[in-house]
C-alpha cells in the first residue's frame, strides 16, 4: 500500500513538473533589452521622410526570443524586397544571395530564425483565406537596429515574418492592402 502511494505521488509530481514546463514554453517571450536610437548620418533614414525610421534618442525593445512555434503560429506579415538594391541592404544571411521579388521567400524574427536552423527550409503561411509555401532566406534582426548597419530602422518585433511580393500575391492580398497583415505559419 505504501509503495502504491509513493508511486502515485511520484507520477503526480512528474505531471505537475510537465505542466509547469508547458506553461513556461507557452508564455510569450519578453524583451531581452533596449537600445537607444542613434542620429542618422546625413541623407540616411529620417523620421520626417519615413515614419518607420528610428527616432533619435528613443529606446527600442530588443528580443532574443520569439513566441513558441506550433502548427498554427500567429505572426505579423510585412513586406520587403530581397532583390539587390531593394529594401534590404545586404544579401540574405542563409545563402549570401539576393532573391527576386517573384520568388516566395521570407525572413523570420531572430528567435524563429533560430541561429540559421530554418535556413533554406520552407514554411507554410496562412493568411487572407489562402496558403502559400515560402523559403526562409534571411533573419529580421530583433536584437539590434537604429544604426547604420540596419539603415536606422528599429529592431524587428519578435513575431515578424517578412515576405517578398510573391508571397503577398499568392495570398491574394490586394495591392492597396500590402504592408502588414496578421497571419499564421508553421514549419513544413
Amino acid at each position: 500500500m505504501l509503495k502504491l502511494h509513493l508511486l502515485q505521488e511520484q507520477r503526480f509530481t512528474r505531471r505537475i513538473q510537465q505542466l509547469k514546463n508547458f506553461e513556461v514554453e507557452a508564455q510569450t517571450c519578453k524583451p531581452s533589452g533596449q537600445i537607444r536610437a542613434k542620429k542618422p548620418r546625413s541623407g540616411q533614414c529620417t523620421i520626417e521622410d519615413d515614419p518607420g525610421c528610428c527616432k533619435e534618442g528613443k529606446l527600442y525593445s530588443t528580443y532574443k526570443c520569439s513566441p513558441p512555434v506550433s502548427n498554427h503560429t500567429k505572426a505579423t506579415l510585412t513586406l520587403n524586397s530581397f532583390e539587390a538594391g531593394g529594401d534590404g541592404s545586404a544579401p540574405s544571411k542563409c545563402d549570401n544571395q539576393y532573391h527576386s521579388d517573384d520568388q516566395p521567400v521570407v525572413a523570420l524574427s531572430t528567435g524563429w530564425f533560430n541561429k540559421k536552423k530554418r535556413c533554406l527550409k520552407n514554411i507554410d503561411i496562412h493568411g487572407n483565406g489562402k496558403r502559400v509555401k515560402a523559403k526562409v532566406v534571411d533573419e529580421c534582426d530583433s536584437t539590434t537596429g537604429c544604426d547604420a548597419a540596419h539603415s536606422y530602422y528599429p529592431p524587428c518585433h519578435n513575431n515578424i515574418v517578412v515576405a517578398s511580393q510573391a508571397v503577398w500575391k499568392a495570398l491574394g492580398v490586394p495591392l492597396s492592402q500590402w504592408g502588414e497583415i496578421d497571419i499564421y505559419w508553421s514549419d513544413t
